[in-house]
């Protein structure tokens, strides 16, 4: 039976574990491979971890680290960051990593969805939207390189392209969200939903498994992902890593979800 995955996702800023706010002000909040093994021992649906700094500053994906988180890593593992070429996504597979995440290189140059589909496989092909409520009759817009630079193009159009071009999961990343703890965006979720086919993924907004529960009773299965949720505890947001037990994420799915 498929059921809706719980995604924390873990950003990666100068080596280390960071979380931002809106794209903005990075926080240290630890060891990748540290968080890793915590995640491991709470048996998380999935796990994401997208490299910040590779696609700003042209870098090549980190490929040591790469190989250390996927030796460490018991669940399922999404990497992206600095991925251009179908090569490179492939180099990423052999280090034993399930999905591999393009976000700018798949808006510059499209056919790289095709090329890395073709070499990986689709259900390995992730494409990161970072998406705004644009002025335009809050019409949704894809942003790239971490949210500085306006596509101008509208999410519907880019996820049916993108849909087309071979992509095997969508991830909508809600920037104006992004640290916030305010819930998803009900509406962005269903217009996605509805826009497309292939399994999606929103992060940006979950502050709590309630907000979680709302976006899977918005759209049935679906990827929810976090960072925030998982990575601070409490008002204070102290840092420590958390994750909902077995029983708590079936009870989560089972209200959630229509029982016909």
């Amino acid at each position: 039976m498929l059921r809706p995955r719980i995604i924390p996702c873990l950003l990666v800023h100068q080596g280390g574990l960071v979380k931002t706010v809106e794209f903005k002000a990075p926080r240290y909040v630890g060891d990748p491979i540290n968080a890793v093994k915590i995640f491991n021992e709470k048996e998380t649906d999935e796990l994401a971890v997208l490299d910040i700094d590779a696609t700003v500053h042209q870098i090549e994906p980190n490929f040591k680290l790469i190989a250390n988180l996927a030796a460490e890593c018991r669940m399922p593992l999404c990497y992206g960051g600095g991925v251009k070429r179908a090569d490179q996504a492939r180099k990423i597979i052999g280090l034993g990593v399930e999905k591999v995440a393009i976000s700018s290189a798949a808006i510059e140059r499209p056919a790289l969805i095709r090329e890395a589909s073709s070499e990986i496989g689709a259900q390995s092909v992730v494409v990161v939207l970072d998406v705004r409520s644009g002025p335009k009759g809050g019409v949704y817009e894809i942003w790239t390189h971490n949210g500085q630079r306006n596509t101008g193009r509208s999410l519907v159009d880019v996820a049916q392209e993108v849909e087309s071009l071979g992509a095997g999961e969508i991830v909508i990343n809600a920037i104006d969200r992004d640290g916030i703890g305010k819930g998803y965006d009900l509406d962005l979720a269903r217009t996605v939903r509805q826009a497309v086919h292939v399994p999606i993924t929103l992060l940006g907004g979950a502050g709590s498994l309630h907000d979680i529960r709302l976006l899977v009773e918005a759209c049935g299965i679906v990827g929810a992902a976090a960072g925030s949720l998982f990575v601070f505890k409490g008002p204070y947001r102290a840092v420590l890593i958390n994750y909902p037990n077995p029983s708590a994420k079936d009870e989560l799915v089972m209200k959630a979800l229509p029982t016909h």
